[in-house]
């Protein structure tokens, strides 16, 4: 087995989630009730590691808030100030690609942070929580997995944030980064990488986070929800064009409107791949939005690309300086 860090302590964080879930009664809907520590005695003994475990929230993941995704990142310092090897963080799955993308941007240190879930409740046979809370234990505690940014680990498999997808609502092997593939596996308890990643950083402070909006183009939008935004007091907004980076001519006027008075970025919805720069030249085409001021989120999917959006307003700063850090996101993300 790969050697883990000197005197490795890891820090595990629960949030609840499947993970957590038990059936209050037979035939019941699964909720999440199990402590840190119930979670830290089904994973088994890891020799060589002190497991460290505390709950920051006890909750679905579809209802967290930004709120508590910021206490979660204030919480993963705190634990790597006081001397963690890496950190552990065990939620629900329904936005776990979220809050590791998150955890990517708003935590600047080089040891590992590690999200994890499960797919099957713990009550139930074959349930996953056990062993991928173990392999996102031994990731954390490993040399190797340092200088990677926030990973997720599920079914012994290493995504880096940016890149991992839920793309299954219910199966065991939900996971994937459909752009760019896993960062290795465990194997035998070990962490063997296969390619490596530069971490990522907002480079700012960030305290509150405004809202943002996430709107997919869609065959006939004619752009007349994007015309409100700004009056309901969204800050920014991503939309999800079609192909390449392609909206309906119709959105035009409205988006060009909208990005006159706050951030507007361009990501694709088609799942994978980059928005394109200068191929297409119709109205409502790459080139077109671009050069109405709408911004390029790359290779972000919306989903992330709204997160950095709203965490580069979080950090403060003129608009200038807002979409400079979103750019350099962007640009770091791939």
């Amino acid at each position: 087995m790969e050697p883990l860090a000197p005197n490795a302590r890891v820090t595990l964080l629960s949030m609840g989630g499947t993970i957590a879930s038990v059936a209050p009664a037979p035939g019941a809907g699964v909720m999440p009730v199990l402590e840190a520590s119930d979670l830290a005695r089904a994973a088994g003994g890891l020799e060589g590691i002190d497991l460290v475990a505390r709950a920051v929230r006890l909750m679905p993941s579809a209802s967290f808030t930004f709120e508590d995704v910021l206490a979660l990142a204030r919480e993963v310092e705190a634990a790597l100030a006081g001397g963690a090897t890496g950190v552990v963080v065990t939620q629900g799955t329904d936005d776990l690609e979220e809050v590791a993308f998150a955890l990517d941007l708003l935590v600047d240190d080089e040891r590992p942070v590690v999200v994890t879930g499960a797919m099957r409740s713990a009550d139930v046979t074959g349930a996953d929580g056990p062993a991928n809370l173990r392999a996102a234990v031994l990731v954390a505690a490993s040399p190797s997995a340092r200088g990677l940014g926030a990973l997720v680990v599920m079914g012994d498999e290493l995504h880096a944030a940016r890149f991992a997808r839920k793309t299954h609502a219910s199966r065991p092997a939900a996971f994937s980064s459909p752009e760019a593939g896993p960062l290795g596996r465990l194997v035998e308890g070990e962490v063997r990488l296969v390619t490596r990643v530069a971490p990522l950083s907002l480079g700012a402070r960030v305290e509150v986070v405004p809202p943002v909006a996430l709107l997919r183009c869609a065959l006939g939008d004619d752009g007349r929800l994007v015309s409100g935004l700004a009056q309901a007091g969204y800050r920014g907004l991503v939309v999800e064009g079609m192909g390449g980076g392609h909206v309906p001519a119709s959105m035009v006027g409205p988006l060009e409107a909208l990005a006159h008075e706050v951030p507007v970025a361009l990501a694709t919805r088609a799942g994978s791949g980059s928005v394109l720069r200068r191929s297409y030249g119709y109205a409502g085409s790459e080139i077109d939005l671009l050069s109405r001021g709408v911004l390029s989120a790359g290779a972000l999917e919306g989903l992330k690309a709204r997160l950095a959006l709203a965490l580069a307003l979080g950090g403060g700063g003129e608009r200038a300086e807002v979409e400079s850090r979103f750019a350099a996101v962007v640009a770091a993300a791939g």
